[in-house]
């Protein structure tokens, strides 16, 4: 598939590209902020309902809180940002493809989300069409790299040809040499599965079965018994919440915690709970990958934001895909999609002036300087695809003392 940042719009396209933003917020806004000027909108794809359910909060959480640091410093071109407007992805091609419709008929210009891989792949032809731009903090499908969007596809969340080898090389460097992995029968299962084979097999590790299931099965009984009768020294598990009855069977076969590994879809301090409410504890020793943020400061500041927030997983990802969408108007001194999505990859670019966060570079671009935004989840450094070439991995670990964060493994796709 040719690659996404080729644009290639002809005229006529162009000029629906830009009645379409026209007819949303591409004219004078009313902003709350002082500035006068166009009020640039944010929507949010995310899951409210679904079996990612319990990643939504941190997901809208993470993007009100750039928000809230963006118009503290003056809102984008001098004028606020409205609220957010919300969309349910709800774990449905169908309704992620509604919510998408909804947001491209209020005229938003951005969109955050979706949160899963597989809802992006169903709704974003709908809203980059629109000449609309889409940023996703938690998209790791790597078949998303290559998807035909006129450059308007961006995601700060590390594809999965990242996170298998960071967990390939977890399982190998815990002493285990053959290995079984257990995959949702979808693009992110598969992905992922592609990747950390690869890996594994580099590092020496032998990969004796490998199994897919289907997400809305019941029973998981027949993939346990083909994985445990090749006696894996390990397993790897890449599933969202429907995992936790896949960890039920395979525990209750007597496969030891510490024989066992896990992703993202996984990553909750809640999980021994959702596994066995009788005995959480069953998931001790357990290990998992995720894209995660060494960044104590930004987890204090979004703790004292969101004082009841549980889960940050992806926050920092969200709040990047904002902070770097309203740093790109800044660039384009406009909110018109059409005008700053080529400036995307400007404000991230090494050959900037590094800066931390939305008033330090908006501040230097005012100065006329280039600048390389530094995100709060790690360098980002988008390549032609969209696709960041560095991320931080969290290490989480299931010990004792219960959900704990064992580590954070730095990862580039030139290694």
């Amino acid at each position: 598939m040719a690659s996404k940042k080729l644009l290639g719009l002809t005229a006529a396209t162009a000029a629906l590209v830009l009645g379409l933003t026209a007819c949303g917020n591409g004219g004078e806004g009313d902003g709350e902020g002082g500035g006068g000027g166009e009020a640039f909108t944010f929507g949010i794809l995310y899951p409210q309902t679904g079996a990612l359910a319990f990643l939504g909060p941190p997901q809208v959480t993470g993007a009100q809180y750039a928000i809230s640091e963006i118009n503290e410093a003056g809102g984008i071109l001098g004028t606020e940002i409205p609220a957010l407007i919300e969309g349910d992805e709800a774990g449905d091609a169908a309704q992620a493809n509604e919510a998408a419709n909804a947001l491209v008929g209020d005229g938003v210009n951005a969109v955050i989300g979706a949160a899963a891989s597989s809802m992006t792949q169903a709704s974003y032809d709908t809203i980059t069409s629109a000449g609309i731009v889409q940023c996703s903090g938690s998209n790791t499908a790597p078949d998303l790299t290559n998807i035909e969007d006129n450059g308007l596809y961006y995601r700060t969340a590390p594809s999965d040809l990242l996170s298998g080898p960071v967990m390939a090389r977890k399982i190998v460097d815990d002493g285990h040499v053959t290995v079984g992995i257990v995959a949702r029968a979808d693009d992110y299962g598969s992905g992922y599965m592609g990747g950390l084979q690869a890996e594994l097999e580099a590092l020496g590790a032998e990969v004796v079965v490998t199994e897919t299931y289907d997400p809305d099965a019941t029973n998981f009984s027949g993939v346990v018994d083909n994985v445990t009768s090749e006696d894996p020294d390990a397993i790897a598990l890449i599933s969202f919440e429907e995992g936790g009855q896949v960890l039920a069977s395979l525990l209750e076969s007597g496969v030891e915690g510490d024989q066992l590994y896990i992703t993202d879809g996984l990553n909750s301090p809640d999980l021994g709970s959702t596994v066995d409410e009788s005995n959480p504890e069953i998931v001790t020793g357990i290990t998992g990958v995720a894209p995660g943020a060494d960044n104590p400061g930004f987890n204090e500041g979004l703790a004292e934001f969101a004082p009841d927030l549980e889960v940050y997983q992806f926050a920092p990802q969200v709040f990047d895909c904002v902070t770097a969408i309203a740093l790109a108007a800044e660039a384009a001194e406009s909110a018109d999609p059409a005008d700053y999505s080529a400036e995307l990859a400007n404000v991230t670019s090494p050959d900037g002036t590094e800066c931390g966060s939305f008033s330090e570079c908006r501040d230097l671009l005012a100065e006329g300087e280039e600048i390389n935004y530094q995100g709060v989840s790690g360098n980002i450094d988008w390549d032609q695809n969209g696709d960041p070439t560095s991320a931080t991995f969290q290490i989480f670990h299931f010990g004792e003392e219960g959900y704990e964060t064992a580590g954070y493994e730095e990862y580039s796709v030139e290694e």
